[in-house]
C-alpha cells in the first residue's frame, strides 16, 4: 500500500469515528492530548500521526492500528 493510500484510509477512518463520538476535532485534540491542528492535518491527509500517538488512537477508540491504517477492512 502507497503512504497516499495509507493516508486516504487513516484520514477516512479517523473523521468516521471521531463524529461516531460526536467530538469536534477541538475536543478530540483535549481527549487525545495534541492540538486541534494536529487532527487537522491527519483529517486532511497532510500528516500521519507518529507510531506512539496512532498507538494512542487506536486504543482511545478501541480499534486496532491495523484498522486505523488500512490493513484490517474491519475493527473489532
Amino acid at each position: 500500500m502507497k503512504k497516499h493510500e495509507r493516508r486516504e484510509i487513516f484520514s477516512k477512518r479517523m473523521i468516521e469515528l471521531r463524529n461516531s463520538e460526536g467530538f469536534s476535532q477541538s475536543k478530540l485534540a483535549k481527549e487525545l492530548g495534541v492540538s486541534s491542528g494536529s487532527i487537522a492535518m491527519w483529517e486532511t491527509k497532510q500528516r500521519e500521526p507518529k507510531l506512539d500517538m496512532l498507538a494512542k488512537i487506536a486504543i482511545y477508540f478501541d480499534v486496532s492500528s491495523d484498522y486505523l491504517i488500512g490493513l484490517k477492512e474491519y475493527h473489532e
